[in-house]
């Protein structure tokens, strides 16, 4: 009776500890330079790792996050990633970066991360930022920022940011992923491709068909 009251205590606790680690664990080595080739890696969190004898300062490096980008178009706005796409020795660190310009009156529109929290921090110009919570209380949080203040974003909420001065504006987001994604809200659901059904959309968000088809037809910029 005791073996099997062992037993049932530790298939619990064992339960209870994988609740508990439900995030990504952590890395038990230094690091995972990402590569390409199958062939001569390791398959560790998405990408293969070089073999740490052969990494070098380079797979830690970029530069280039001091350049302005073009915000001539539509929504005004540039985002330059810094992931694990560009920095491979972000592999399995769970950390990564952006730079975002922003035109006079330029926007980022909502968007949300989904493997990801932002803290948002503003070098240049004045911002107005926001996030809604999730069903069913939808509550809006915004906030003007200046220059030097920091704003959080949290995982998986649509936010946004508005640059609601004259001059142009900069910013930088460190996210707790190094691939922590991007879905706009607007781009995925008027601009998928195939189309979703028009009927449906009409339906779901108390439009005019005609509407939808019209939305379905613009071009949805993407600003990353």
């Amino acid at each position: 009776m005791k073996g099997v009251q062992f037993l049932v205590a530790f298939v619990v606790l064992a339960l209870a500890s994988s609740f508990a680690s439900a995030s990504d664990p952590s890395p038990l080595q230094d690091f995972c330079v990402a590569i390409d080739d199958y062939k001569s890696g390791v398959f560790v969190n998405g990408k293969f790792c070089k073999d740490p004898k052969h990494a070098t300062a380079d797979d830690f490096f970029f530069s280039g996050l001091n350049i302005p980008k073009d915000t001539s178009n539509p929504l005004g706005s540039n985002v330059t990633q810094v992931n694990v796409a560009q920095i491979a020795g972000l592999n399995t660190l769970g950390v990564s970066l952006a730079r975002i310009d922003y035109a006079p009156y330029g926007q980022n529109p909502p968007h949300t991360h989904p493997r990801a929290s932002e803290i948002l921090f503003v070098q240049e110009g004045t911002l107005y930022v926001g996030f809604v919570t999730s069903n069913p209380e939808n509550k809006l949080f915004t906030k003007v920022l200046n220059k030097g203040d920091v704003f959080v974003f949290p995982v998986g909420l649509i936010h946004f940011q508005f640059n609601i001065g004259k001059t142009n504006a900069v910013a930088f987001a460190g996210l707790s992923s190094q691939n922590p994604g991007v879905i706009t809200i607007a781009k995925a659901v008027f601009g998928s491709d195939p189309p979703i059904n028009p009927d449906f959309l009409a339906r779901a968000f108390q439009l005019d068909q005609k509407v939808v088809k019209s939305l379905q037809a613009k071009f949805w910029w993407d600003n990353n």
